[in-house]
């Protein structure tokens, strides 16, 4: 009888924790440095995993560099390649972070929450502080989150003739948007 108890407890207890993790297969990121010189430097990947856990505001990201898709190929291997995020060798983006004020946002209540996220973002193993506005909606138990930001490619190692001559914007505007059940 204690053993069952017991069972049942450490059940509940381990089903309380679950339920505090949201999280999704398939977060949408966009990476954009397009300029005026070329609008082909724009890529997606709709296969990001992520997860937030709603009782602490902890955010994590992880996106396979291979999974952005350009238009054309050839930026493809240019940004897959050793010059650029060498995928083969560092084949993770990476972001964990935190909702800076997590007492801003009601996991339990439908609504619109705007709020800051901060974190680090690891390229080619190259870690970078990252703060970001970010637009929080939950509706029916599904958290729809949005954040839009820049990086800077030199920060992370990428530098090269494209971006130099203006045809690939030095600072990259990241789009992540995410619906997390």
């Amino acid at each position: 009888m204690k053993k069952t108890i017991l069972f049942l407890a450490l059940v509940i207890a381990t089903g309380g924790l679950f339920a505090q993790k949201k999280t999704t297969t398939s977060a949408a990121v966009s990476f954009d440095a397009t300029t005026s010189l070329d609008a082909l430097p724009k890529a997606d990947n709709k296969t990001v995993i992520g997860a937030i856990d709603t009782k602490t505001g902890t955010v994590q990201f992880e996106a396979n560099v291979k999974n952005f898709s350009f238009k054309n190929p050839m930026m493809q291997d240019h940004f897959n390649g050793e010059k650029w995020f060498n995928s083969n060798t560092f084949p993770k983006f990476t972001f964990k972070g935190q909702v800076a004020d997590p007492s801003k946002v009601n996991f339990s209540k439908d609504g619109t929450y705007d709020i800051f996220v901060t974190g680090d973002l690891t390229i080619k193993d190259i870690t970078k502080p990252i703060s970001a506005p970010a637009t929080v909606v939950i509706s029916g138990g599904t958290i729809t989150a949005n954040s839009t930001f820049t990086i800077i490619l030199a920060d992370f190692g990428i530098t090269g003739a494209p971006i130099d001559g203006g045809k690939v914007a030095k600072e990259p505007k990241i789009t992540v948007s995410a619906e997390l059940k």
